[in-house]
């Protein structure tokens, strides 16, 4: 898909929605291959939690951050878009639920200020992404 033009968050947006049409399946969606790793890093950052937040925040956070990419993959092959608007909408809701994790693992001194800051903007990144993608379909483009 190339790389995109270095600047502003919305420059980024519009870059990535310009490439929609070259999507055939929710694996080519730029905002579900960034949840995706973001996955991955939620996954490593959390293994360092306490062993006995393995049934709570951990897996709290680990299903939240799943739950993104998992609505994305799920809306886009609903093949209509109402129904990915809506499973976007959940997506999102659920990258809130992450940063709202984040607050606690910082109130908890399970993770520093400094990965608090990235992993907070990662998220707001993603739900970002996916209010672009939100406001695309809304265009009816």
């Amino acid at each position: 898909m190339g790389d995109w033009p270095i600047g502003r968050l919305e420059d980024y947006l519009d870059w990535r929605i310009s490439h929609l049409s070259t999507i055939k399946s929710f694996e080519d969606l730029p905002v579900w291959q960034d949840a995706r790793k973001f996955t991955n890093k939620i996954y490593s950052l959390t293994n360092k939690f306490p062993k006995e937040e393995l049934y709570g925040l951990t897996s709290q956070i680990r299903r939240a951050t799943v739950s993104i990419m998992s609505n994305i993959a799920e809306g886009f092959d609903r093949r209509s878009d109402k129904e990915l608007s809506n499973f976007l909408s959940i997506a999102r809701a659920s990258s809130s639920e992450v940063q709202n994790d984040l607050y606690i693992a910082l109130d908890l001194n399970y993770i520093s200020q400094f990965e608090f800051n990235q992993f907070y903007q990662e998220a707001k990144k993603i739900a970002q992404q996916i209010n672009g993608l939100m406001t695309y379909l809304r265009s009816g483009n």
